[in-house]
């Protein structure tokens, strides 16, 4: 039998149904202070992902709640390494004590977007990961520079595709700011998925077939319509 691609999602990033989600994917991707969450809600979503056993992965950002680390930060190399490491070491400090590992790492937001897009921003992540987290799996969008570079230093990586999302040609995803670019329902989100899991690719905004083959599909808790959609893709695809 096939093997499908595990569910994850964003979470600890203070949404109201957090709990009802977790029965309903395979790993939680946390927040760990840089655009949400603090030790406690860190905290409170690792209680969670004990409670139902399912995995948990770190999900730092550039240090910028004020924008849910969504927008480009003009921030130092050195300043943001420093600022990553510490929501890692904290995430993992907590982790460790609840008794889980920690499964992942999951940049975000616009450091995710922008290290899949420029070169330089991912060659110098992958070698902060490869310097303090070699071992540690890294999620990573395809074809991106993420993913290029995190092979080439040899680092676990894991493919990522978003389940909600609608891409560009190029593989990217196609900006939150063009209308439709984020489904929120399960009639937009199960044609994406029934292609990709039984074909092995999505369609782009222009119609294009891009190719692809995910260890993970991501759906994002703070999504407006996942409490609805997730139980019925979760038993449509998943079981």
């Amino acid at each position: 039998m096939k093997k499908l691609p595990e569910i994850n999602c964003d979470l600890g990033e203070g949404i109201p149904n957090e709990k009802e989600l977790f029965p309903l994917i395979d790993t939680a991707s946390i927040a760990c202070g840089g655009h949400f969450g603090d030790e406690n809600t860190i905290s409170e979503s690792i209680a969670l992902a004990l409670e139902y056993e399912k995995k948990i992965g770190a999900h730092p950002s550039y240090p910028d709640q004020k924008n849910f680390g969504r927008k480009t930060m003009k921030i130092s190399d050195k300043d943001l390494q420093k600022s990553i490491l510490i929501q890692l070491l904290k995430f993992d400090q907590l982790a460790e004590k609840a008794g889980l590992p920690m499964d992942h790492i999951k940049f975000h937001g616009a450091l995710y977007n922008d290290a899949s897009a420029n070169p330089e921003l991912a060659d110098r992540l992958t070698d902060f990961i490869a310097n303090h987290f070699h071992n540690t799996p890294l999620f990573t969008s395809p074809h991106s520079q993420l993913e290029k570079y995190a092979m080439q230093k040899g680092l676990r990586n894991r493919t990522e595709v978003f389940g909600d999302r609608r891409y560009l040609d190029n593989y990217q995803l196609l900006p939150r700011s063009v209308f439709g670019s984020h489904m929120i329902t399960e009639a937009e989100i199960s044609p994406q998925l029934k292609t990709l899991l039984g074909r092995g690719y999505v369609l782009s905004d222009l119609g294009k077939k891009l190719k692809l083959k995910p260890d993970t599909i991501c759906f994002h808790g703070d999504n407006p319509g996942i409490s609805d959609f997730l139980p019925i893709i979760r038993e449509k695809f998943w079981t």
